[in-house]
């Protein structure tokens, strides 16, 4: 069941005697439960899509459906009201400075009219739920950045939300703090059955939370699905450019000129196929030398995508049988000339280029 709907959603702000699209067009929906996903590269729309969900911007074209109710023209107390089933997280984490935390939580308990009475119970809930119990009496000044995102998600939950929005919730934490913030939204997503939508620029975000994403350009959702298959076959170049800044080729540039004799190989793989022992199978079974320069393998959820660039030496038809039979055991080979991939490792990935799928 679908708990979003964006029906041809369309975005268009006109300043300095320009207009501009920022969101062109879109259609999704987000099913209850779900964790999704919006990526993209910066001023791709992301974050102008997600705010129309709650109507922090109103969409100028197409509808939004929240439980199948048209909720795009609403105002005033109605809109106040869906207000409170939708919690939104900030990348800034927005925290009142000079109150508490404990403040910073009740404000938003006021603001959407929970039972005054219970607000002290609630808030001791919410922090104990964020593992931020010991501070509800301290000042956003003195904590960390992964603290901060913490009580924001808290506030984001005081009102018991049906659905979460997290607008780069993670992108101004270090690697271990956007860990634990993850791994909350997570629980939260289980335990309490919330509906999340959480926009990013990072594939490390992406691979580890989202069950489907949508992959955004230009105000334009370019290519959306399950996690796994949008990732490990991308189709549109700006999810290919997304995928190779992630995965992408690091071999030395200083080596390549000094590489032996032989055929370099890009190899795509996924799923089971990126633990079977491959290269070795093939190397012994036709007799060639394969020589590994690059290697990388990442798992989205509990499936792998991986990337091997090797270089397989051997001769005549030896060497022909061992190309093929590694053709067949992966789901995109592409031969690389020495320019190809010194190109390649100036960039710090391959080009979005054409491959040869099994």
């Amino acid at each position: 069941m679908s708990v979003i709907e964006l029906n041809d959603v369309s975005v268009t702000f006109h300043e300095a005697g320009r207009t501009v699209e920022a969101v062109k067009h879109v259609s999704l929906s987000v099913e209850k439960g779900e964790i999704f996903g919006i990526v993209g590269f910066s001023g791709a729309g992301k974050s102008t899509l997600v705010r129309t969900i709650n109507l922090l911007e109103r969409p100028t074209g197409g509808k939004v459906l929240i439980d199948g109710t048209d909720i795009t023209g609403i105002k005033g107390a109605e809109l106040r009201e869906l207000r409170k089933k939708i919690g939104f997280i900030f990348q800034g984490f927005n925290l009142i400075t000079n109150v508490t935390v404990g403040k910073n939580i009740e404000f938003a308990l006021k603001a959407g009219g929970y039972p005054k009475a219970q607000w002290q119970e609630r808030i001791r809930e919410l922090l104990q739920l964020v593992g931020l119990e010991n501070k509800i009496d301290s000042y956003p000044s003195s904590l960390s950045g992964g603290q901060k995102q913490r009580v924001s998600i808290a506030r984001a939950l005081a009102n018991k939300p049906e659905i979460l929005l997290c607008d780069e919730a993670t992108s101004a934490l270090d690697l271990e703090t956007t860990e634990g913030i993850l791994a909350l939204l997570q629980r939260i997503n289980r335990e309490l059955g919330i509906t999340i939508v959480f926009i990013t620029h990072q594939l490390d975000v992406a691979k580890q939370i989202f069950d489907r994403v949508a992959v955004m350009e230009n105000g334009v959702v370019v290519e959306q699905g399950n996690t796994f298959d949008v990732f490990s076959s991308p189709k549109h170049p700006t999810t290919k450019a997304l995928v190779e800044r992630y995965l992408g080729i690091q071999v030395p540039p200083q080596l390549v000129p000094s590489l032996p004799a032989g055929t370099i190989v890009e190899l795509r793989y996924k799923g089971d196929a990126a633990l079977e022992p491959l290269i070795s199978r093939v190397a012994q079974d036709y007799g060639v030398s394969i020589d590994v320069l690059h290697a990388n393998v990442e798992y989205f959820g509990s499936q792998a995508i991986g990337i091997l660039i090797v270089l397989v030496a051997g001769k005549g038809e030896s060497l022909s049988q061992a190309l093929a039979q590694l053709r067949t055991h992966v789901f995109s080979y592409r031969e690389l000339d020495r320019k190809q991939l010194a190109a390649a490792t100036e960039q710090g990935g391959a080009k979005p280029a054409e491959t040869q799928e099994a």
